[in-house]
């Protein structure tokens, strides 16, 4: 099957059988599901992400954080201005850089991220169910291979053309 042919098959093959759209259903899913769960909570995603990383990592500061949660520092600036009116985090100037500020739980964000957590927790659960444990690695496996491909072909489609 030369290449023209091969494109052709792929152009007229179902949708669902592109794996890219496997992923975004996937993680449409994971999304929904989270957002319901956290919205009892007055959580944003991001936000609990950034509790959870706290509470694992200890003080981040907002640009480390923003990489972590893959947002921008302009929006996780205002995610940490949210969450610290909320009494969740606190921000200190850091000890080594007078303009960075470091960002830690109170113990109101734990106790937060705690109850949260436990509702989150039954997906990872029911999902980790689903799979044998060598389909569950394989599954991990597959998934960070594919993070790695989506990954690089987004610096390859985001490079300034070759002159």
């Amino acid at each position: 099957m030369d290449l023209s042919m091969k494109w052709e098959y792929a152009v007229k093959a179902p949708i669902e059988n592109d794996l890219c759209t496997r992923i975004r259903r996937s993680e449409q899913a994971l999304m929904a599901h989270h957002e319901a769960v956290l919205r009892a909570y007055g959580l944003t995603m991001t936000q609990y992400t950034v509790l959870l990383i706290l509470s694992r990592e200890g003080g981040m500061s907002g640009a480390q954080l923003a990489r972590s949660c893959g947002v921008t520092q302009q929006s996780m600036s205002s995610v940490l201005t949210n969450m610290e009116t909320k009494e969740l985090i606190r921000r200190e100037t850091s000890p080594v850089h007078a303009k960075v500020q470091i960002a830690t739980l109170t113990d109101a964000g734990q106790a937060l991220l705690d109850r949260a957590y436990q509702e989150v927790v039954i997906l990872e659960r029911a999902l980790t169910d689903a799979f044998t444990p060598a389909e569950h690695a394989a599954l991990c496996e597959l998934l960070e291979r594919a993070t790695t491909v989506l990954t690089q072909q987004t610096r390859h489609a985001t490079a300034p053309p070759a002159t």
